[in-house]
């Protein structure tokens, strides 16, 4: 899968998804750190890529609905969350990617838990 990382999740995070085969290229590493969101998820389209995220604003699917991207991937942390949390989220994330495909999809990522955001009308 073809990821984009948002500028909160670290070099560590991009390791672990490189780690599990994935083409993963991050906001940072191209410039892109500050880019308005709906600037940011057009070059994620224009790119054909997943878009993983800290940034809550992107698991509204009235804003981005994720039919029109590659994928929105949005990381839900605990409280006073540790690198390890992260780390852990972005691992679930791995595991999920392995499994279905998030193609045109939401889903919001906890520590061992992924959710598939599903609209009641597709249309």
């Amino acid at each position: 899968m073809r990821l984009k990382l948002d500028e909160n999740l670290g070099e560590r995070g991009a390791a672990l998804l490189r780690a599990a085969g994935h083409d993963v290229s991050t906001v940072f590493e191209q410039g892109l750190t500050s880019e308005p969101d709906p600037s940011l998820i057009a070059i994620c389209r224009d790119e054909d890529r997943c878009l993983v995220t800290l940034d809550l604003d992107f698991a509204n699917p009235l804003q981005f609905r994720p039919r029109d991207y590659r994928g929105i991937a949005v990381l839900r942390l605990p409280p006073r969350s540790s690198q390890e949390d992260l780390l852990n989220a972005v691992r679930t994330l791995a595991g999920g990617l392995e499994r279905g495909d998030i193609t045109g999809k939401l889903w919001v990522v906890q520590i061992g838990v992924l959710r598939e955001y599903r609209p009641e009308d597709p249309d």
